[in-house]
C-alpha cells in the first residue's frame, strides 16, 4: 500500500445501494472519517480543537471511482501529503480493498486550519503540528521507499488537479 495506513472499516449494510455496491456518498463519509484520524494522528485531535477552538475545514474534494466496492469488502485508507503551508495541507487519501491490487478510489482534498470564533478565519498551524506532519510525509517516503511490490505511488487520476497555490 503506498502511502500512510490511517483507517479501517468493513462496509455496513445500509452502505450499499440498490446495484449491490458502495454508494457513492458513503466513499465520502469514509474519506472523511480517514482525515479524521489524520487530525489525530497530527496532533489536532478532541483536545486540541477543545483547547484552542482551531480546526480543520475542507475547503475542496474530489474523488475518483475506480473498482466497485461490495458489501463484504472491508476497506482501508491511506494517506499521502502532497504539500503544506502554514495554513493548509493538500492530501490524496486511496482507498482500497482485498479484491484489486490498486486503489478502489481515490480522494485529494484540500483542508484549511481554522480558529472558529465568531467569525470563522484561518489561523497557522502551531510548531508541533507541522512537525507531526513532516513525520507523516518521512514515514510515507520510508514506507515507499521500502516497498517490495514494485508497485508505484498511485497517481492521482481527473480533469483538473489542485495545488498550493500562493495567496498575495
Amino acid at each position: 500500500m503506498s502511502g500512510v495506513s490511517l483507517y479501517r472499516t468493513e462496509v455496513a449494510p445500509e452502505w450499499i445501494d440498490y446495484n449491490g455496491h458502495l454508494r457513492d456518498a458513503y466513499y465520502s463519509l469514509i474519506v472523511s472519517l480517514a482525515t479524521d484520524a489524520l487530525m489525530d494522528r497530527v496532533g489536532l485531535d478532541e483536545a486540541y480543537r477543545a483547547r484552542t477552538r482551531c480546526t480543520l475545514y475542507t475547503l475542496e474534494m474530489h474523488i475518483h471511482f475506480l473498482h466497485e466496492v461490495k458489501r463484504t469488502d472491508v476497506v482501508e485508507v491511506s494517506v499521502r501529503i502532497l504539500g503544506t503551508d502554514r495554513k493548509r495541507i493538500h492530501v490524496a487519501l486511496d482507498m482500497r480493498c482485498g479484491r484489486y491490487p490498486d486503489p478502489v478510489a481515490t480522494a485529494e482534498i484540500m483542508l484549511l486550519h481554522v480558529h472558529q470564533g465568531d467569525e470563522p478565519k484561518a489561523q497557522a498551524f502551531p510548531p508541533e503540528v507541522i512537525e507531526a506532519l513532516t513525520r507523516v510525509a518521512e514515514e510515507e517516503a520510508a514506507t515507499a521507499a521500502a516497498s517490495t511490490s514494485g508497485a508505484p505511488t498511485s497517481p492521482i487520476p481527473g480533469s483538473r488537479r489542485m495545488e498550493l497555490r500562493s495567496r498575495s
